[in-house]
């Protein structure tokens, strides 16, 4: 039988291998996403630095009024709307797509649909 936790270490063994290619820089940060059970988060990174540019998260007081079940392909789409409208307020237009391990499906797939969408390219 496959646990949970068995799914989390292919998750990260994943992570890592995809780490390895993809860094976030000054002029084109890293887009990380992590999906828990109940809700979505997206950050900017930048590597060199190691700093958090911006987030935006189905917690954030923006959406959690708008947003009844974080852990939705909705919710993921309007946190997909917010981490790139906060992206491009601080100027930033590309990005590196980093999806954290999970396979490019469902709410992955949805945050990164509505990013492109309000204008970051990938």
């Amino acid at each position: 039988m496959i646990t949970k936790s068995d799914k989390n270490k292919a998750r990260l063994k994943r992570h890592l291998r995809v780490r390895k290619k993809i860094e976030g820089t000054t002029v084109r940060p890293r887009l990380n996403i992590f999906r828990s059970s109940k809700h979505m988060y997206a950050q900017l990174i930048d590597d060199t630095t190691g700093v958090t540019i911006a987030s935006a998260s189905t917690q954030d007081k923006d959406l959690k009024s708008d947003i009844g079940n974080g852990g939705n392909v909705e919710a993921a789409r309007k946190v997909g709307a917010l981490i790139a409208e906060r992206a491009k307020a601080k100027g930033f237009d590309k990005v590196v797509f980093d999806r954290g391990g999970y396979l490019y499906h469902g709410r992955v797939q949805a945050l990164a649909d509505a990013a492109r969408e309000a204008g970051l390219e990938f």
